[in-house]
């Protein structure tokens, strides 16, 4: 197995563990909130306990199982022995089987610890003559249940403390397995390979500019050669500056899909955590994993959380935010040519952003994601519409020009917000006025007296 595809492996290993840390726990079957380490080292040691209670009962039940109460007294069989009715008698442990010469009778008897029998029926009285006509058998005990019932009063403890104490240690390495992770980062992770997520320029709608400017990284990314041998230096970084819902990190992805390179994406508030270096340690991780899995691409959303200029935060110099950044600068400072990995970030507050991220070296190209215009409103609408059901009367041109001003993400409210219209009032197909009405909605200035009578008005029209 080469190289590369050793390091894709390792990869996708620890982006998969990556991936279910970071699931939201609402999406698990059974929905159950995460237990609480000392909550769970509580249900343990409930555990051990337990089994200790159940072993202890069965030692119990099997011992008094095995050791019945006497059924005659000790001074019946020496009376018994005295009269010669007693033919023989078994002794196994503390146990006598006592069998009667008349009708070869058997009865079960118990005679005092630590005593001899024969010394115990001459203290009743019982003759030596009477005694000899006696005959006497000493039945070994062994087996299992001999020897469990004769450990059990040992082995039942030592086990509950062993297991207790493998509980506890076990809490304790995953404990410090926790605190020896937790620097590290946990991006998510697309592979080319996941058609499902998967995404290219084909599923991005307008943004032509934006997409013409990202074509030479997916150039770069699938032949670094060409530049490499004319000696042009490939940028490092890709700063997408738009507003809100413009379809960014869409983009990015698109890039990736493109290039067919794994995805590495996290948030830039991810990095900032209350313990003072830990961002910085996820942000070595981060590059590590993606030089790793070289070509490939990390995308670094909403950097603004983390790239602001220095010296604004409260903390100052020791700032956690302040450290990731500059390990950030340091990381891609330390790209070289033959890295193959480029950082593509979003922001919608590129003013905020330090000098030192923004220079050229690091982040060379600034992407500008405009709003879309008419005829892209129009293409964003016609690619949210292809799940849809459609009525004969839909026209997305009339939409298109009713939403001037609308990101991508608006427009794909629009056609949700007319699909959940239609399914309320039971229809099986998303009509004009169902779309018409969830612009209303997403502009969030709803007349609902207005589409009431609107609604009647059609219905009379029937």
């Amino acid at each position: 197995m080469t190289p590369l595809k050793d390091n894709m492996k390792e990869v996708k290993e620890r982006g998969k563990k990556a991936l279910k840390s970071l699931s939201p726990k609402g999406d698990s079957p059974k929905n159950t909130p995460p237990v609480r380490p000392g909550r769970e080292l509580l249900n343990n040691a409930m555990s051990v306990l337990f089994i200790f209670l159940v072993l202890m009962m069965l030692y119990s039940f099997i011992a008094e199982r095995k050791t019945p109460a006497s059924s005659v007294p000790i001074s019946e069989v020496a009376a018994d022995v005295a009269r010669g009715d007693v033919s023989e008698i078994k002794i196994a442990g503390e146990v006598l089987t006592v069998v009667y010469a008349k009708g070869s009778i058997e009865k079960k008897s118990q005679k005092e610890p630590g005593v001899g029998l024969s010394e115990t029926l001459k203290n009743y009285g019982v003759p030596t003559d009477k005694l000899q006509a006696v005959k006497i058998s000493v039945e070994k005990e062994g087996g299992f249940m001999f020897w469990f019932l004769n450990l059990a009063p040992f082995i039942i403890p030592i086990l509950f403390i062993a297991v207790f104490i493998w509980f506890l240690t076990r809490q304790v390495k995953g404990a410090g397995m926790q605190a020896f992770t937790f620097g590290q980062s946990k991006p998510r992770i697309i592979f080319p390979t996941d058609k499902k997520q998967k995404v290219t320029f084909k599923d991005v709608a307008g943004v032509k500019e934006a997409k013409q400017e990202l074509s030479e990284i997916v150039d770069f990314l699938k032949n670094p050669k060409k530049f490499l041998d004319i000696g042009a230096q490939i940028p490092k970084g890709v700063l997408l500056m738009g507003a809100a819902g413009t379809g960014k990190t869409l983009l990015a992805r698109a890039v990736a899909g493109e290039a067919g390179v794994p995805f590495f994406s996290i948030s830039g508030s991810e990095f900032v955590e209350m313990f003072v270096g830990v961002g910085a340690s996820r942000v070595r991780d981060l590059f590590k994993m993606a030089k790793q899995a070289a070509p490939s691409i990390i995308f670094i959303d909403e950097i603004d959380a983390v790239g602001r200029v220095r010296g604004s935060g409260m903390g100052g110099g020791n700032d956690e935010r302040e450290q990731s950044l500059n390990q950030i600068l340091v990381e891609m400072d330390g790209f070289e040519q033959h890295d193959k990995v480029i950082v593509m970030a979003a922001t919608n507050r590129s003013d905020v952003l330090d000098s030192a991220l923004i220079r050229p070296g690091r982040f060379d190209r600034r992407v500008t994601v405009d709003l879309p215009d008419r005829k892209d409103r129009e293409a964003i609408l016609a690619v949210h519409a292809t799940k849809k059901q459609l009525a004969e009367d839909v026209n997305l041109r009339v939409v298109a020009e009713r939403t001037p001003g609308f990101s991508g993400a608006d427009l794909h409210s629009i056609v949700n917000e007319a699909a959940i219209l239609a399914a309320r009032e039971s229809r099986l197909k998303v009509a004009q006025f169902d779309l018409i009405r969830s612009i209303e909605k997403v502009m969030r200035t709803p007349c609902i007296k207005c589409l009431s009578s609107h609604v009647g008005a059609r219905q009379g029209t029937r």
